[in-house]
């Protein structure tokens, strides 16, 4: 393989913040050292179909300042050509066709693993190596490894709820606030916490099949909650990838919704936001309460972001890694910077045996920060149930008795996670 053959950048999945400064610096990296560098415009899209009418030449004058921007200068797609072997070998002979010989990919775990199912059919024609990127944060790095993107998103995820917020208590309303995250509730969590949001639901709290009514009396108790302390308004932040937990027979919609390339539910397409709100604001009329509810949903506001600092840093430092490495004949890997080093993932490391997919990681239920994060959050909790003054302050609330708020309410507390426990056995919280 001739070293000075062509390098290719794609971007694919959905945009998150720092795609141009990796593809800046990628280009910088293998510039300087004298190779051309082209962009495949909107991912695989085209290549996948045998067409390479799509690059974009990228050098270093034409680079040198999109770091500071959001978005993606070469486009982006969820183009799958793992798919088929007749798809990967388009990809393949497009870019044998483009004289290139390294391709460097960027996005989450299905651009991941498209690019190792790439690397596998190329079999030896081509190197691959994966820069990973998500706003979900979902990606399976180690546990204190964020993804690009991620901490821009938040960043800009809290201002939007701290204003919401102040609108809350200024209007005496509740915001039901849908946050990105179609497996993980990394960001609906990031978000809640940072702002002290009223409360986050999160999908790994649930296990499927949900029934929606779980989710409407979580949302409902904390409501009587909040008006007990005479507060009637709030926020609650919940992770879009609760629909993919709920009961199918609450949720018709599943059945018929549009599905992407790699076959997951477009879930945005189902608008749990309207629904939540529209199912709590019956349920509380059952107790002759009312507020006024909105629902939100949040994340195209965030993808496409101008990064913070943090994050035009840390795409600099994978960018670089990601051609040095290539370059270097490196291939099969993602890239990653762990305590400050460069540290190349192998594809065959990503797959969860299981699925034979790439592994998600999920927020850890059993950690001290989700525990603080759970303790910050208004909701109803076992001790309201075995405190007879906040039970009655509550029963009084919702206008029932004792006996039946509990038969009411009791049930959503059954599996509340158990206290952490501190390091001398003690409970923590």
């Amino acid at each position: 393989m001739d070293a000075h053959n062509k390098l290719a950048i794609l971007c694919g999945g959905g945009p998150a913040p720092g795609l141009n400064s990796v593809i800046a610096a990628a280009t910088i990296r293998a510039r300087v050292q004298g190779i051309d560098v082209i962009g495949l415009r909107d991912g695989f899209e085209w290549i996948m179909q045998g067409d390479i009418n799509h690059v974009t030449p990228l050098t270093i004058e034409g680079v040198s300042r999109i770091h500071f921007r959001g978005g993606s200068h070469i486009g982006i797609a969820r183009a799958n050509p793992s798919k088929s072997p007749a798809l990967l070998e388009n990809a393949v002979q497009s870019l044998l066709r483009l004289n290139v010989s390294q391709l460097i990919t960027i996005g989450g775990d299905d651009t991941a693993f498209s690019a190792m199912k790439l690397a596998e059919h190329a079999a030896g024609r081509l190197r691959v190596v994966h820069v990973p990127k998500t706003i979900d944060n979902d990606l399976d790095l180690p546990a204190h490894i964020d993804t690009f993107g991620f901490q821009t998103a938040r960043h800009y995820g809290v201002e939007i709820v701290k204003n919401l917020m102040v609108d809350a208590k200024t209007t005496s309303r509740w915001y039901v606030v849908i946050a990105m995250g179609r497996t993980a509730g990394h960001l609906a969590l990031g978000i809640a916490k940072a702002a002290g949001a009223t409360l986050a639901l999160i999908p790994e709290e649930f296990t499927a099949p949900l029934p929606l009514k779980v989710l409407v009396d979580t949302l409902v108790g904390a409501i009587i909650k909040r008006m007990s302390y005479g507060r009637r308004d709030g926020v609650a932040v919940i992770g879009e990838g609760v629909v993919l937990h709920l009961n199918e027979d609450d949720l018709a919609e599943l059945k018929n919704v549009e599905r992407d390339a790699h076959g997951h539910v477009r879930i945005a397409e189902v608008n749990i936001g309207e629904i939540l709100k529209a199912q709590v604001g019956s349920r509380l009329k059952q107790f002759g309460l009312k507020t006024t509810l909105v629902a939100k949903n949040i994340g195209y506001e965030l993808r496409c972001a101008d990064p913070i600092p943090f994050d035009m840093e840390y795409t600099r430092d994978l960018g670089y890694c990601a051609a040095k490495y290539i370059l270097s004949g490196g291939s099969n890997a993602m890239v990653s910077m762990q305590a400050g080093r460069f540290v190349p993932i192998p594809f065959t490391q990503m797959l969860d045996p299981k699925t034979g997919r790439a592994r998600t990681r999920l927020v850890d239920t059993e950690s001290t920060r989700y525990h603080i994060a759970r303790r910050y959050m208004i909701r109803l909790r076992k001790d309201d149930f075995e405190d007879p003054y906040e039970l009655a302050k509550l029963a009084a609330t919702a206008g029932l008795s004792n006996e039946e708020f509990e038969k009411e309410f009791a049930y959503l507390v059954a599996n509340e996670p158990p206290a952490a426990v501190w390091q001398d056995g003690k409970d923590f919280l």
